[in-house]
């Protein structure tokens, strides 16, 4: 899936390469992290320059009106 392709670079070259963990515990913080930030604040071009919490979240709140 391209989709998921894309994300996995996003997390290796915007993250992982970016630390020297020393630990799995450690790694696995970091990417936690770089999740939680490309959710809710890193734009996203696809999106129209949303985040996906912003896109997820504004879509639901026209279907839950018309429920």
């Amino acid at each position: 899936n391209v989709f998921v392709e894309r994300l996995w670079r996003s997390i290796k070259y915007e993250e992982v390469y970016l630390h020297a963990y020393k630990t799995v515990s450690e790694a696995r913080a970091g990417i936690g992290r770089y999740l939680n930030f490309y959710n809710t604040r890193r734009p996203h071009s696809s999106l129209d320059r949303r985040t996906p919490d912003q896109a997820y979240f504004n879509a639901l709140t026209p279907m839950m009106v018309a429920a």
